[in-house]
């Protein structure tokens, strides 16, 4: 049986989830991706431990997996009783030795591809961020001048003062 294509970098995008200020994706989104049982992936990793230190997988704790469902991140995985894995994007590449296959390598190709691809897009939101506030700056010291001449106009306009035209002589 042929291996299917992996999904396009931007499905992938949106199986990425920011836990503990990492961005992280579950075991059971990446069990679908690779085309396994959440419980294979697992045991595979379980027999490859040494290789998955604590910043790069990490279990869920109840009310971070909690707050993902009630945000509408994620689904119930119909009665699983153990909390998700999530596994960063270090953790990811290291899949891709444990569970050794074709899929598993076209698969991650495309996941470091949606990591870079968010990185790229979050650069892009920091530039934006920061063009804004200029802008703003900007923005103020302009209408500080509009208000400056408004106020001018407000006033009443001084006297004349009656100049003689011509030349004068002490």
């Amino acid at each position: 049986m042929p291996d299917k294509k992996p999904l396009p970098s931007d499905n992938i995008v949106s199986q990425i989830f920011s836990v503990r200020g990492q961005r992280v994706m579950l075991a059971q989104s990446l069990a679908v991706l690779y085309e396994v049982e959440t419980r294979v992936l697992m045991q595979a990793v379980k027999r490859n431990l040494a290789r998955f230190p604590d910043d790069f997988m990490f279990q869920l704790a109840a009310d971070e997996f909690g707050n993902l469902k009630s945000q509408n991140v994620i689904s119930s995985w119909g009665g699983s009783r153990v909390l998700p894995y999530a596994f960063t994007e270090q953790g990811v590449a290291m899949l891709s030795g444990v569970l050794r296959s074709e899929r598993a390598i076209a698969v991650n190709i495309e996941i470091m591809r949606a990591f870079v691809q968010l990185r790229s897009l979050l650069e892009s939101n920091r530039e934006l961020a920061g063009k804004l506030a200029d802008l703003e700056k900007k923005y103020d010291a302009n209408f500080g001048v509009v208000f400056d001449a408004i106020k001018q106009l407000m006033n009443p306009p001084t006297a004349p003062t009656k100049q003689r035209i011509g030349f004068v002589q002490d």
